[in-house]
């Protein structure tokens, strides 16, 4: 019997890997807190704007490589630190960000109804 148990819990473990996944809470509050702010801007933009103007790859690149991300996108200056994060943690902060991103403010309004106007 505890065999079964031991072995149905060693399964879990390799079969969920988000058991142990990274809080992108926490790799922002050790890396990117200084400089960012999860929907204010600080010194860089807020995450609720990064979400809003880039991709995955953008964001995973200008986290490890930003000099060489800032030339594609033609900025004249960067003063982002580059980041040597482990894959689990790159994509826990990309998840993070792409949480503020902010749904669209158009709604889709049903068909008006019609107003009696009687006429005097």
């Amino acid at each position: 019997m505890n065999k079964n148990i031991l072995l149905f819990s060693a399964m879990i473990c390799f079969l969920s890997p988000s058991v142990f996944a990274t809080d992108g809470k926490k790799v922002f509050e050790t890396y990117c807190w200084g400089c960012h702010h999860q929907t204010a801007v600080a010194f860089g933009p807020s995450f609720e704007e990064i979400a809003s103007k880039r991709n995955v790859q953008e964001i995973k690149a200008m986290i490890t490589d930003p000099k060489s991300v800032s030339k594609v996108f033609g900025y004249k200056r960067n003063a982002m630190p580059k980041f040597k994060l482990s894959d689990e943690n790159l994509s826990a902060i990309t998840e993070y960000i792409f949480s503020y991103k902010q749904e669209s403010n158009i709604t889709v309004l049903e068909k008006p109804q019609a107003i009696d106007k009687k006429v005097k």
